[in-house]
């Protein structure tokens, strides 16, 4: 049992120092000049922007839309997935005042998958960048990722670079730096190594040929983010990561929020491990392998670290054999290695990401605590995830609700 113990203690502590290291050689080869946002040509772009219940902030993103973008051609589809409050007629209200916004109203609630083909199906453009209704787009963020497409044939779709903008709480200071100090390392290092995991949802874009090509969104997975990012992948489509196209979103501040959103997060992942673990072993897909491999090693390291409480907890009332117990849940000196390698991956992050926020490091006493945070939600949500996800039977529609937008004013 001691090489169990071994492994949860050694596997985030492997993955710190490959997340960092992965980041430095996309910084160093990928990402230490911006852009060039010259494009050679400026195609009509759809801008989707899914709806379920957001009277509250609609407005704002579409009105920021309209008002901040500098890309100069491009239209905004709206899909209302059956809102049961004024979202509706907000969008109404916005119509009347612009051409560039249409509306696609849903009498039942399909899931945001179906929403989104629907509005792709519906779309003018060529090229389709989504945005959650609480998404404000960067005004250079469509240029940024335009320029992969007209540059890449071969390029299917370009996630963004999402950074929090509610700030008020403890729970979204910590979210802060789970996207600069994670969540962004994730993403350069996955592109450095192959394939990314998933495109960001709330904000990305893609070329509709290549969404046509795996059939667009499916209507029945929980995280069609996830989803369609695998399908992409699998059909050889290249997704390429441009921190460049920054957007500002709001995240969950209360505990029963976040647990809702990364249990629905956890679940997901493991539907499209298991959707497509079939064609894990071919050839033909093997520079998907170090995600199979990655995401399977996180959901052991979850149950083992789970195994490790359960026999602590056990060897307080009854005696266990010496190979066996585990004398303490508090780490000795490898714990001050593993939490100086959070510091440090938390510092790396910061210094690459403060090109986008040059006050970021007023929030390092908060931003410390993120790994721990992030370890400790990951493996309870993939506890409680990952069996939901396995014994959920396919072809269920995965209906949606809007989710914890934070506190906000």
């Amino acid at each position: 049992m001691q090489w169990l113990y071994q492994f949860v203690f050694h596997y985030p502590l492997f993955m710190a120092f490959c997340q960092i290291a992965g980041a430095l050689v996309y910084v160093w080869f990928r990402g230490r000049d911006p852009v060039i946002v010259d494009l050679p040509s400026t195609p009509l772009v759809s801008v989707l922007v899914p709806c379920h219940n957001e009277e509250r902030g609609i407005r704002e993103t579409i009105e920021h839309l309209l008002e901040r973008q500098a890309y100069p051609n491009f239209e905004i589809i709206a899909v209302d997935d059956a809102s049961t409050d004024r979202t509706l007629e907000v969008l109404r209200q916005l119509q009347a005042q612009t051409p560039r916004l249409r509306i696609v109203a849903m009498t039942t609630n399909q899931g945001k998958g179906m929403g989104l083909t629907m509005a792709a199906m519906t779309a003018r453009g060529e090229y389709l960048v989504c945005v959650d209704a609480d998404t404000l787009l960067d005004e250079h963020a469509i240029e940024y990722m335009m320029w992969h497409f007209l540059k890449f044939p071969r390029v299917g779709a370009v996630t963004g670079n999402p950074r929090v903008r509610n700030r008020t709480s403890i729970i979204g200071k910590i979210q802060v730096g789970e996207y600069s100090a994670i969540v962004g390392m994730i993403k350069r290092t996955q592109r450095v190594t192959g394939k990314i995991f998933t495109i960001s949802g709330v904000i990305c874009a893609f070329r509709k040929k290549a969404l046509q090509s795996v059939g667009f969104w499916s209507n029945d997975m929980c995280t069609e983010d996830i989803d369609v990012s695998w399908k992409l992948n699998l059909g050889f489509w290249d997704i390429r990561y441009e921190p460049m196209a920054l957007c500002w979103i709001l995240m969950p501040e209360t505990l029963k929020g976040l647990w809702r959103q990364r249990l629905r997060w956890a679940r997901g992942g493991s539907e499209v491990l298991k959707k497509y673990s079939r064609r894990m072993f071919s050839w033909t897909q093997r520079r998907m392998w170090p995600v199979y491999i990655e995401y399977g090693m996180s959901v052991f390291w979850a149950y083992c670290m789970a195994m490790t409480v359960l026999v602590f907890l056990l060897g307080l009332v009854v005696p266990l054999p010496e190979n066996v117990v585990v004398h303490s849940l508090i780490p000795g000196w490898t714990g001050s290695i593993l939490a100086a390698s959070c510091l440090l991956q938390t510092l790396v992050g910061l210094i690459i990401d403060s090109r986008f926020e040059p006050r970021l490091y007023r929030m390092f006493f908060w931003l410390i605590w993120n790994p721990f945070v992030y370890w400790m939600l990951n493996a309870a949500v993939t506890l409680v995830g990952f069996p939901m996800a396995m014994m959920r039977k396919p072809g269920r529609p995965a209906v949606w609700e809007s989710p914890d937008r934070g506190v906000t004013t």
